[in-house]
C-alpha cells in the first residue's frame, strides 16, 4: 500500500455581514441614481446577494449587466448558490489534485468517496492525463500556476468561494519507498510553505522522514516525528503507512491545544500482497470525511478510514483474482464504484491503540 503527502485546510469564508451590506447599499444607490456620471456602456462590477425591494426576507442573486446614461439598469435574476445561504451538515470541499481519464488516482480517487460521505465536492484538476504515469505512455495537460489561479479568480469574482475545506495532495507526491519524486531543492518549500498551512497532514513514512529530517525505524520514532510536525503547524498528523517488523501501521497524533501533550495512537493492519494506485489519495479523502464527522476523535476517524480502505483493497484484489490477473502485477486500479457500500458503511475490524 502506498500513500501520498496530503494536506487538508479548513477554510472560513464570509458570506454575509458587512461585505454583503456594503454590496447591497452600493447596488441600491446605483438603482436610485440617474446614472449621469457613469460612462456609456459601463459594466457595473456588482455580483452579490441582495433583497428584492418590497419583499421581506427574500434573497435573490442579482447581476447588473450594463448601465447606460439616463437609462434604466438592466439586470438578470439568478439563483444564489445554496452554499451561500444554508449550512451543510457535511461541508463543502474544494479538491485540487491531478485527474486521469481512466483509473482512480488524484481527484478520481478522492471526489466520489467524499460525495458518498455526504460532501459537496468541487474538483480542480491540476493535471489531466489519459491514465496514471505507471503505464508505458500517457498523454494530457498540466495546469500551470496562472491557469490554476484564473479558476480561483473566476470563483471569487462570482462569490462562489463557499468552502469549509481545501483538500490537496501535493502533486507530484514528495516520494515513497525511499525514492524522491520531486527535485531535492523543492523539499524546503514543502516544509516551510506548505506544511504550516495544513490543519491535517497525511504523509507516508518516507515523506514524514523528509519533512522532519529524522529517520523512522520504530513506533517511538514515528510518535516523535508527529510531534515535530505539530510544531510546524498542523494540529492533526497521520502517518498513513509505516512498515516496521513486517507490520503495517498507521500512526495518528492530535494536538488539541498547545498546553497539553498530543493524543497519539496506532492502528495495526495486515499487509495485502499487491501494489495499488491511488490509495494515498483515497486515504486522505477518507480521513477528511470522517474527521469532519468526528472532530474530537481522530482515532475514530482513522478507524473508519482504515476500514473503508481495507475493504476497497480487498474488493479490488478479489476482482483481479476473478479475472485471473496475478496479484504480483503492480498498479492495480481501485474498484471504488463496486465498494461504495463499504465506503459509506465501513465495518471496523482494526482498532486504535492509544499511547499514554
Amino acid at each position: 500500500m502506498t500513500s501520498t503527502f496530503g494536506i487538508t485546510l479548513k477554510l472560513q469564508f464570509q458570506t454575509l455581514g458587512i461585505p454583503w451590506i456594503f454590496e447591497r447599499c452600493w447596488y441600491k444607490s446605483l438603482i436610485g441614481s440617474n446614472n449621469s456620471k457613469l460612462p456609456r456602456s459601463t459594466v457595473v462590477p456588482v455580483w452579490g446577494i441582495t433583497r428584492q425591494e418590497g419583499v421581506q426576507n427574500t434573497r435573490s442573486w442579482v447581476r447588473p449587466l450594463t448601465v447606460r446614461r439616463k437609462e434604466r439598469v438592466s439586470y438578470m435574476i439568478m439563483a444564489p448558490p445554496l452554499a451561500s445561504l444554508i449550512s451543510s451538515e457535511s461541508g463543502r470541499v474544494l479538491s485540487i489534485q491531478s485527474h486521469t481519464v481512466q483509473g482512480y488516482v488524484g481527484n478520481k480517487s478522492a471526489v466520489f468517496p467524499l460525495q458518498l460521505l455526504g460532501f459537496d465536492v468541487d474538483p480542480i484538476n491540476s493535471v489531466q492525463f489519459s491514465n496514471h504515469t505507471g503505464y508505458p505512455t500517457w498523454k494530457g495537460q498540466v495546469l500551470d500556476g496562472e491557469q490554476l489561479w484564473s479558476l480561483i479568480e473566476g470563483l471569487e469574482a462570482n462569490n462562489l468561494l463557499f468552502y469549509t475545506h481545501l483538500l490537496t495532495v501535493c502533486d507530484p507526491v514528495m516520494g515513497d519507498e525511499g525514492k524522491l519524486y520531486i527535485k531535492p531543492e523543492l523539499v524546503p518549500l514543502y516544509k516551510d510553505k506548505v506544511v504550516p498551512l495544513a490543519s491535517m497532514l497525511t504523509p507516508n513514512q518516507f515523506e514524514a522522514e523528509l519533512l522532519t529530517g529524522c529517520s523512522i525505524h520504530s513506533e517511538a520514532d514515528a510518535l516523535e516525528a508527529c510531534k515535530k510536525l505539530h510544531g510546524a503547524g498542523p494540529s492533526k498528523v497521520v502517518i498513513t503507512s509505516l512498515d516496521i517488523n513486517s507490520d503495517l501501521l498507521l500512526i495518528g497524533s492530535h494536538l488539541e491545544n498547545e498546553e497539553d501533550a498530543p493524543k497519539q495512537f496506532l492502528i495495526s493492519m495486515p499487509k495485502i500482497p499487491a501494489y495499488f494506485t491511488g490509495t494515498g489519495d483515497l486515504m486522505a479523502a477518507l480521513l477528511l470525511g470522517w474527521s469532519y464527522k468526528y472532530p474530537n476523535s481522530l482515532e475514530t476517524a482513522a478507524e473508519l478510514a482504515v476500514a473503508s480502505l481495507q475493504a476497497v483493497l480487498e474488493r479490488t484484489l478479489l476482482d483481479y483474482n476473478a479475472a485471473k490477473v496475478q496479484p504480483e502485477v503492480k498498479q492495480l486500479e481501485l474498484r471504488l464504484i463496486q465498494s461504495q457500500e463499504q465506503i459509506k458503511h465501513p465495518i471496523v475490524e482494526f482498532h486504535a491503540k492509544r499511547f499514554y
